[in-house]
């Protein structure tokens, strides 16, 4: 079992950078691939970026590529997000899971633990 809390979401211009934070519960974290997942009001829940359990491999959706950077401090059990140049259209809530596969999952169906999200909303 994974506990998963987010922070670091709030309210930003645009262009301006955040950093979300995931810390994780449990002995096992540095075996999980970890991903962010956001969703926005009346849409879908999407796949932002993944990370494998070494750190060694990383994967984006195509809008944030060049923007933002997903990492992962085993020890700490904490995986970031570092969010720049934010545009309004990446206003939504933020989800960090946890999957016990061995491949960067991009479905939300695929990811086994869930952290209960945090907001972040940038203005024009």
């Amino acid at each position: 079992q994974v506990q998963l809390v987010e922070s670091g979401g709030g309210l930003v211009q645009a262009g301006a950078s955040l950093r979300l934070s995931c810390a994780a519960s449990g002995r096992t974290f540095r075996s999980y691939v970890m991903g962010w997942f956001r969703q926005a009001p009346g849409k879908e829940r999407e796949f932002v970026a993944g990370i494998s359990p070494s750190g060694s491999s990383t994967k984006y959706t195509d809008s944030v590529k060049g923007r933002f950077t997903i990492s992962r401090d085993n020890p700490k059990n904490t995986v970031y997000l570092q969010m720049n140049s934010l545009k309004p259209e990446d206003t939504a809530v933020y989800y960090c899971a946890a999957d016990a596969r061995l491949v960067i999952v991009t479905t939300p169906q695929g990811m086994d633990y869930w952290g209960k999200g945090t907001l972040v909303t940038v203005s024009s």
